[in-house]
């Protein structure tokens, strides 16, 4: 009888050509490549990275003078802070990463539901390094998503209105969370060799991670064991106090990932030194993480944000453009020409004397409070210093321009949230009379987005009420050509801006009929 002995698969790769170490990792490597494509064919990944490019393109462009003609919508994108821009990248690397979790785990899965697994013992490669081959099957998707936000990033850069820093640390979020997830799928495939386990574990772990994340408590160290913290809802802040733990974080996520991987080389048989050794490299990198991004601010730090908020002129640097001092922190300096645009915009319509009256616009940030923190600011009670924030672009511009209108006509911003009687008809005037579109605008800065009826206005430091018999008088200005109105304000001047004057006294002086002496024409607060 005859015995034939297969050879052993080192002799066998040896025999094949290269030395066993390259051509295992060769073949690992042709394997990925294979699982790679197989997974880009995915509808679900297709279909994930279509809309997360899409919406990509729709937040990169919709900022841009002509995509503003072609979508009648303006946006605060036209002028980004890089500090902020940065964190908006990395909320979409979820849903793409939910994707790949659940697709690698199907993919890691194929040969189980297809009744092949008994096949694989046969083949030289291991199965550890056929998990390895799985999970770096994902790296070409992280590599998609790093382009995308290096994309979004570099166009928000090159925006003629852009200010501030971004983070390299905050950019890679996006990608890391991407190959996060894909690798946590093979993971679980190996754990769990269940097609019920990854939809189980998506809805699981969002509901766990909900919990744990926002306790009672409201532990920093919770909040930062998420994937992502985006943390927005406040003004920008200048890159110095944003204060965000971003490289302890992206360590964190980075760790995270290589300890996964370890663990899932570890179930699939993988025992040599240098698999332990990543793994427990991984695992002293994402306990680094942790431990690094789990302290709050610093004293110093909360020390640096209650300066910048209480006393900005500190930190400020002003320059003169004719009557007018503009005061911005420094990140905001060159926006200086855009506030001036404004301000001549009001300064066009005022009369005589006010036209040329020293104004300063400071900048106000408040930072006190965290990145989501949306506390008003209080009125200044400066004489001719209106706010403005570090937001700009969009509603904030006539939002500006009504407080800077109110200064104009009431001396003093804290004057200016208390006018109740005509005067709120000039200020509207001279706030929105040079926009372009005066109607929208007027639909901008009102909180019912209407025309009609009463309503409160916005301003930088909180806002006005217009009532009913004003918005009526505002509207109809509006709608007539500009150079009449103008006219008749400056003739007028002295007594539309003075304490007292009833609407339907401003209504008969610019000759708007129909505004009669009843309910919120006089010179009251009350409806």
């Amino acid at each position: 009888m005859t015995t034939t002995t297969a050879p052993a698969p080192a002799a066998s790769l040896a025999a094949a050509g290269g030395a066993p170490g390259a051509r295992r990792a060769r073949a690992v490597l042709v394997l990925a490549r294979a699982e790679a494509r197989l997974l880009a064919r995915r509808p679900v990944v297709l279909l994930f990275f279509a809309v997360y490019l899409a919406a990509t393109v729709w937040q990169t462009y919709s900022g841009h003078a002509g995509w503003h003609e072609l979508t009648g919508r303006e946006g605060m994108a036209d002028h980004p802070a890089l500090q902020d821009a940065d964190r908006a990248t990395q909320s979409g690397a979820l849903l793409l990463g939910l994707a790949l979790f659940v697709c690698a785990d199907r993919a890691v899965l194929r040969s189980r539901r297809r009744g092949t697994d008994e096949h694989f013992a046969t083949l030289v490669m291991e199965p550890w390094r056929r998990t390895l081959a799985h999970a770096l099957s994902v790296v070409p998707f992280a590599l998609f998503t790093a382009l995308v936000v290096a994309f979004r990033f570099t166009c928000d850069a090159l925006r003629p209105g852009a200010v501030g820093h971004g983070s390299a640390a905050e950019l890679a979020v996006a990608p890391l969370v991407v190959l996060l997830a894909g690798v946590a799928g093979v993971l679980l495939a190996r754990l769990i060799p269940s097609p019920f386990a990854a939809p189980l574990v998506v809805v699981g772990g969002f509901l766990a991670g909900t919990l744990f994340t926002t306790g009672a408590d409201g532990a920093h160290w919770r909040h930062w064991l998420s994937p992502v913290v985006t943390e927005d809802g406040a003004d920008p802040f200048p890159s110095a106090l944003v204060g965000r733990p971003a490289a302890w974080h992206a360590l964190y996520l980075a760790g995270l990932t290589g300890l996964l991987l370890g663990a899932a080389l570890l179930r699939s048989g993988g025992r040599s030194p240098r698999v332990k050794a990543f793994a427990v490299l991984a695992l002293a990198a994402t306990a680094a993480g942790i431990a690094g991004q789990s302290p709050g601010p610093s004293a110093a730090l909360l020390a640096a944000r209650a300066r910048v908020s209480e006393h900005p002129e500190t930190v400020e640097t002003c320059v003169a453009r004719g009557a007018t001092t503009y005061c911005a922190l420094p990140e905001w300096a060159g926006r200086t020409g855009d506030w001036a645009k404004a301000v001549d915009r009001v300064r066009s319509l005022a009369g005589p004397g006010a036209a040329a009256r020293p104004l300063t616009v400071r900048q106000r940030v408040e930072t006190r409070y965290g990145l989501e923190g949306s506390s008003a600011y209080d009125p200044l009670t400066a004489p001719g210093t209106a706010t403005v924030r570090t937001r700009w672009g969009g509603n904030r511009v006539p939002e500006f321009s009504v407080g800077l209108a109110s200064v104009l006509v009431a001396g003093d911003e804290r004057a200016g949230a208390e006018l109740c009687d005509g005067r709120v008809v000039t200020v509207m005037w001279l706030a929105l009379g040079a926009s372009t579109d005066p109607l929208e605008a007027l639909r901008d800065v009102r909180l019912d987005d209407s025309t009609e009826g009463s309503a409160s206005v916005l301003t930088p430091t909180g806002g006005l009420r217009m009532s009913a018999a004003q918005t009526t008088v505002v509207r109809t200005l509006l709608e007539r050509p500009r150079a009449k109105t103008a006219s008749a304000v400056k003739a007028h001047w002295t007594e539309l801006t003075a304490p007292g004057t009833s609407t339907a006294r401003v209504a008969d002086l610019l000759d708007v009929p129909g505004v009669g002496h009843g309910k919120g024409a006089g010179n009251s607060c009350e409806e």
